[in-house]
């Protein structure tokens, strides 16, 4: 005979542990889930309670799990999975299909959704779901249908299409640096740079590049996202580092300039990744060859040279 009180969890303290453990920050869990940062908190503190143990480290900065919170996630992912594949396998067959596309949470803002509304027009039979995110998703795990991954194109187990080259410089607000000033050196000593946590060296790799020493970044400004600090720069707050395809249209406004000159290449690019060993889905094809057209109309964009 079955338990008269299984101990079972409240369902959303799962979902909301499961979602702030496949993503780097609470802010982005709560995006998924449609609900507030504090809701995702809330939960998971009810969670642990429940439990009786620390399900993430709270000394970090992200979110990490702890040993015994990796242990219970991989419990409980495949059990979730079960329960969505079920009710997907009974709800009645829809008229539209959807192909879950993973992304840089910056490249998703500055450079996708512009150009959504096309495929959308194109293609009104199908949905693009997108999961944005910092961190980098197992496509399998996760269910994820196709990935716009950032790199050297060094990952395992994936077919991989390259999209375009990762190009950087400075950029900054128009008159925020002085058209007569010719040192590069003092001016960024004499300027607020701007530093996205999560790409901590590009300032140094942009500088050994052009054969600069490294600026001193003592009294940067730390942000957390690339859209962040392009808009701060635009705002005329600091230089940031701009990089294509972030930037293509705040220069093509005039928004953004590149007192420096162009861009040059970083070493890394951005590639189209689907997993390895199967066939796609003619949805997903249809998906890849609108994201490949879509580099290829990137790439032949003439870039402002602003020097």
């Amino acid at each position: 005979m079955a338990p008269q009180n299984p101990r079972l969890p409240p369902f959303r303290a799962l979902l909301a542990f499961r979602a702030a453990a496949t993503h780097d920050r609470l802010a982005e869990a709560a995006d998924a889930l449609g609900v507030t940062e504090s809701a995702v908190s809330h939960q998971i503190r009810q969670l642990e309670t429940l439990l009786r143990a620390q399900l993430f480290d709270r000394t970090s900065r992200r979110l990490v799990l702890t040993e015994t919170g990796a242990r219970y996630l991989a419990r409980i992912d495949p059990a979730i999975r079960e329960l969505e594949a079920a009710t997907e396998a009974v709800l009645p067959a829809s008229d539209r299909t959807s192909v879950r596309l993973t992304l840089p949470t910056s490249m998703a803002a500055t450079w996708l959704l512009p150009r959504l509304g096309t495929f959308e027009a194109a293609n009104p039979d199908l949905d693009i779901q997108l999961v944005p995110t910092t961190r980098v998703v197992d496509l399998d795990r996760d269910q994820v249908d196709i990935a716009i991954r950032y790199g050297r194109g060094n990952w395992p187990n994936l077919d991989k299409t390259f999209l375009f080259d990762d190009n950087a410089t400075p950029v900054a607000a128009p008159g925020f640096v002085p058209e007569e000033a010719a040192d590069i050196g003092d001016i960024l000593a004499r300027s607020r740079l701007i530093v996205i946590r999560s790409i901590p060296d590009e300032w140094q790799e942009w500088a050994r590049a052009r054969g600069l020493p490294s600026p001193d970044l003592s009294g940067a400004l730390e942000l957390d996202a690339i859209e962040q600090g392009l808009q701060v720069a635009e705002a005329g707050h600091g230089i940031a580092i701009g990089r294509t395809p972030y930037i293509e249209e705040r220069l093509a406004r005039g928004t953004l300039v590149t007192p420096f000159g162009a861009t040059g290449p970083s070493g890394a690019a951005f590639y189209l990744c689907l997993p390895a060993g199967r066939p796609p889905p003619a949805r997903t094809l249809r998906v890849k060859r609108w994201l490949l057209e879509q580099a290829a109309a990137s790439r032949t964009t003439p870039e402002t040279d602003n020097t």
